[in-house]
């Protein structure tokens, strides 16, 4: 049983941080949920917001952009890679760690710019890509990107003084770059990063009181994450290492946000500086962070003709005041909000959904005839559980029927009603708490012999009469932490439940353990547990870059034209119940992050 205690944390403010009076409390991470690599830049007039972006290696749509006046409330208003013509080499992509690589967006002269690499590992091949608008609230305003023989990961675009540009790479390499072809000059290697340092990447160039600044990471994306800072009176060098290097990291500590690294700075509309950067929300034993990378942000002070300094990231920290403000133009949602979506007739599928690499569009259709508020999913032969990472025959492992939301919460529930009658052997739909193909819990509808067992290869079964059943499967291949993988569990769908939708839950009560249950709508206080699964599965392994996702699915599991009944979705509803800002130590989901009075949980389990 869940046993939640209410305790107050009173912050005083200046603690952590008090070199401007007006400071506040804010809570990690900002940007709650997978996004790695977050870039930021402050637009004055006409904007006088925040934008955001962040790596999405397979998940599609690509590059969210988030625009926040106050860095507490964060919209998604656009995407810059919404449409397959834009980057169809996703198609080709096998390796779970392909895609959007690190990026950086950017505002010149009236115009966004987002610089990026998309890592194709088979081929082992990058292709740099750079996406602009003149209109960041509008994904269709997005270009389709130039594109350049990527040397280095890790771009960050420059404009100096003079005007030229430059793109800047891991390792340090400087080159100037022509953004209306993306042509580049030759590379000039202008840094080497401290003495022992190993990783240097994810770089990012500032002119500051006739110093040019360099931000990188050293370390490598863990718990040695570590950021660094250089300057030099020459765009080329050499370039000084800061001798309190590194300015920014928790590594060697217990803190329970780790992996801090891949930091980029900003100013804020009242001109105090600001860093966002990649964290972990782990400890120091790195085992259980489903979530993956999240961006965090800290103050920064940053005399003139001086160094930056750094706040350390805590998961509550004293910062910069700014009133809230949600005043934030476009009509998509917070990233905070909850789901709460019956797919209505001339309805649109709503922007922060994702899928793994492009989808099949007609696999999705709103509102079809016959079925009104609903979301018709038409099954792909490939399916979420087999754990295929490569080709296989008769499995289109490409486009997945799978439609997700990230998981923003350490505590949440999660679940949809599904209205799903299959006719044939092996045809499923269900939910899922999905990290990449090799590492996924899963909760299923799926057609099966009546009496049918599951030995970890293969279905046996004394009886060949087919009935629906309810599938708990978990695929833990690529994880670091496969021995806790739980055994697959069938049970026939009750009687009862067959001539009504089935309600299909994933719940996080904690934050190490997530639990999958069905109940039918008609008695939806009855439900039945059907497993329970540790979220560090979840965790690193495969996909050691991104975060969990949760959603819905539909599959033939190969099964090709034998099976083709549709799974028809509604009442999808995401509720976010705690935020764990410490070990064991947790927020409220939909608390006031502006309040310098934190209401805090802590949670444990009986």
């Amino acid at each position: 049983m869940l046993y939640l205690s209410i305790v107050f944390l009173v912050l005083a403010a200046g603690k952590t941080f008090a070199k401007r009076s007006g400071n506040e409390t804010r809570i990690n991470p900002a940007l709650p949920g997978w996004h790695s690599d977050p870039s930021c830049v402050f637009v004055a007039e006409p904007h006088n917001q925040v934008f955001c972006t962040s790596s999405t290696f397979m998940l599609t749509p690509g590059l969210p952009v988030y625009a926040s006046a106050d860095l507490v409330n964060f919209k998604l208003v656009s995407h810059a890679m919404s449409r397959e013509s834009q980057v169809p080499d996703f198609m080709q992509s096998i390796p779970q760690s392909d895609g959007i690589w690190a990026a950086t967006i950017r505002y010149h002269k009236n115009i966004f710019y987002i610089i990026t690499v998309y890592k194709h590992n088979t081929l082992n091949k990058s292709t740099g890509l750079i996406f602009n608008t003149s209109n960041i609230y509008d994904s269709a305003s997005w270009s389709d990107p130039i594109r350049y023989d990527a040397e280095y990961i890790d771009p960050d675009l420059f404009w100096d003084t003079d005007g030229t540009a430059y793109v800047v790479s891991a390792g340090l390499n400087l080159q100037r770059v022509d953004l209306t072809t993306a042509e580049l000059s030759a590379p000039v290697n202008i840094y080497n990063g401290t003495a022992g340092g190993d990783f240097l990447e994810g770089p990012h160039m500032y002119k500051k009181d006739g110093y040019y600044y360099i931000l990188a990471a050293e370390g490598g994306s863990g718990i040695n994450h570590t950021v660094i800072v250089a300057r030099s009176k020459e765009i080329t060098g050499p370039y000084q290492s800061y001798e309190h290097n590194p300015v920014l990291t928790n590594r060697g500590t217990k803190e329970y946000f780790q992996n801090i690294g891949h930091a980029d700075l900003f100013q804020d509309s009242k001109g105090s500086w600001w860093a966002a950067m990649l964290s972990w929300r782990s400890g120091p034993s790195a085992l259980t962070y489903p979530m993956g990378r999240e961006m965090s942000l800290t103050p920064v002070t940053w005399p003139k003709n001086s160094w930056p300094t750094f706040s350390p990231v805590r998961g509550v920290q004293s910062t910069w005041s700014l009133p809230c403000n949600r005043k934030t133009p476009g009509e998509e949602v917070f990233v905070t909000d909850p789901d709460n979506y019956d797919f209505a007739p001339n309805s649109t599928m709503p922007a922060h959904f994702g899928y793994w690499r492009w989808p099949n569009r007609s696999s999705f259709q709103i509102s079809p005839v016959g079925h009104a508020n609903t979301l018709e999913l038409s099954p792909s032969n490939g399916s979420v559980h087999t754990g295929a990472v490569d080709f296989i025959a008769g499995f289109d492992i490409h486009r997945f029927t799978l439609v997700m939301r990230r998981q923003t919460d350490s505590l949440f529930q999660y679940s949809v009603d599904v209205d799903f009658k299959p006719q044939a052997m092996n045809e499923e739909a269900g939910v899922t708490a999905f990290l990449n193909q090799v590492q996924n819990i899963n909760l299923g509808i799926v057609m099966l012999p009546i009496n049918a067992t599951y030995n970890s290869t293969n279905y046996s079964s004394t009886n060949s009469t087919l009935a629906p059943h309810l599938r708990f499967i978990v695929t833990s291949g690529g994880s670091l932490d496969k021995a806790q993988t739980p055994p697959t569990r069938i049970i026939p769908v009750p009687q009862a439940w067959r001539k009504d939708p089935i309600r299909l839950v994933v719940k996080a009560e904690n934050s190490t353990h997530y639990s999958l249950s069905a109940a039918s709508v008609a008695t939806p206080w009855q439900p039945i547990l059907m497993g329970q699964a540790p979220a560090s599965l979840l965790s690193g392994g495969m996909g050691d870059f991104t975060g969990t996702l949760v959603g819905a699915y539909a599959t033939t599991n190969g099964n090709g034209d034998n099976a083709t009944t549709k799974a028809y979705v509604t009442n999808w509803r995401y509720q976010g119940l705690g935020q764990e800002i410490d070990h064991e130590i947790f927020v409220p989901s939909e608390s006031n992050r502006c309040s310098e009075i934190l209401e805090t949980v802590a949670v444990s389990d009986v």
